[in-house]
């Protein structure tokens, strides 16, 4: 068909131009941005503040095995977003904004309200491994969820992530490091709304979350387990371990701190864990996450209100890759999601697997992605009726 040969061709044509960018790596404008943002500090030293920003165009394809499916072209800018950190008077007291100016990244068709704000927080640094943080900041939820969309070495985070996440909300953290010998550990808490970057008042349910690592083989390199793929090429094996949990009472969202509002609150109990393991370039990372709700059912709040339901069940995301000459990284990645039978009769067992080609050409701040995937469910790989499906996806990254 048409639109494939387009689709194949436009794809070759962008590929073609990653050699020449690779080439072009220490151009005089990228040495003077460095890839660390616009900086500024006062004369006194009392201002401090950072500019970055940072885009990602995209072009996907999405084919159902479904003949009567003609299949959905993805074309858009998935994020735009302008983040400002710095401190004042003191780099004890330290902020962190970031806003966002697409749809897809503003909640908007959740909420009816374009969310331009992500985070807006203050930090108080009482030492180098204790510190805690006021305002609209991501939870410290799953490790997917809590890396940075700009970190990914797939597109998209994964399906586990999509049904399960805690994402964003406000309130206060407790953060500390320390070290057990020369083992580093993490731990963070943190009491907020429950109810996600949309609330315009406070319900009296409120959610507490808790995650804490351990490093076994000690510290990555450069803070190398918060990005995905090994693009420090870890000279000796590293390992993270993570686990956590969430209560959200009386939440008035589909999900949380995400989706439609509901007439009748959820209280929802979510458990995670994960680990990622680095080595010569090769990364390894499993995630398993679990939602729990008493009754999954209820009303949307709006003015037409509709039967909705809170997603209950269990998923479980790995993927795998290695860091190849000149940039270029070869990933895979596997998930399984389970709904509860609760919800079965609307859900199902979904499997997806996936494959990644990256060319890196300043680390995530400048990156080509292109993904294959195929999707399909309770546990049928090729039958048309449940919609099983494959789809492609291009995605460019550029940041400062």
């Amino acid at each position: 068909m048409n639109y494939k040969f387009l689709l194949t061709l436009l794809v070759i044509i962008l590929l073609a131009g990653i050699g020449q960018l690779h080439a072009q790596e220490r151009d005089d404008r990228a040495t003077i941005l460095n890839f660390k943002g616009i900086q500024y500090k006062s004369s006194d030293s009392l201002f401090y503040v950072n500019f970055r920003f940072r885009m990602q165009n995209r072009l996907g394809f999405k084919q159902t095995l479904d003949d009567e499916d003609e299949g959905k072209f993805d074309a858009r800018i998935r994020r735009l977003r302008l983040r400002m950190d710095g401190y004042i008077y003191s780099p004890k007291i330290s902020y962190s904004v970031q806003l966002a100016f697409t749809r897809s990244d503003q909640d908007f068709d959740d909420t009816g309200i374009a969310n331009i704000v992500r985070d807006a927080v203050l930090f108080y640094n009482f030492t180098d491994d204790f510190y805690i943080s006021f305002g609209q900041n991501k939870l410290p939820g799953n490790r997917q969820r809590v890396n940075s969309s700009g970190q990914l070495q797939f597109a998209d985070r994964s399906l586990v992530n999509e049904n399960f996440t805690l994402d964003r909300d406000f309130g206060v953290s407790l953060n500390l490091s320390k070290k057990i010998g020369d083992m580093p550990i993490n731990a963070k808490a943190a009491v907020s709304t429950g109810e996600g970057r949309a609330a315009a008042s406070t319900d009296p349910g409120l959610a507490y979350t808790g995650r804490v690592e351990v490093l076994p083989l000690g510290e990555f390199t450069n803070d190398n387990d918060y990005q995905e793929g090994d693009l420090e090429r870890e000279e000796t094996p590293k390992l993270s371990i993570g686990a956590g949990y969430s209560y959200n009472d009386k939440t008035k969202r589909e999900a949380g701190q995400l989706g439609r509002f509901v007439q009748n609150p959820f209280t929802f109990k979510t458990a995670f864990a994960d680990a990622i393991v680095k080595y010569m370039g090769f990364a390894y990372q499993a995630e398993y996450m679990r939602r729990d709700v008493d009754n999954p059912f209820n009303m949307t709040d709006s003015d037409t209100p509709e039967e909705t339901y809170a997603y209950k069940g269990w998923g479980l995301n790995q993927q795998v890759s290695y860091l190849l000459n000149h940039g270029y990284e070869v990933a895979g990645r596997y998930t399984y999601v389970m709904p509860h039978k609760d919800i079965r009769a609307f859900e199902s067992q979904t499997e997806l697997i996936e494959l990644g080609l990256t060319k890196y050409v300043k680390a995530h701040r400048l990156k080509f992605q292109l993904n294959g995937t195929y999707t399909f469910k309770d546990g049928y790989f090729n039958n048309a009726n449940d919609k099983s499906a494959w789809g492609a996806m291009f995605q460019v990254e550029l940041g400062i």
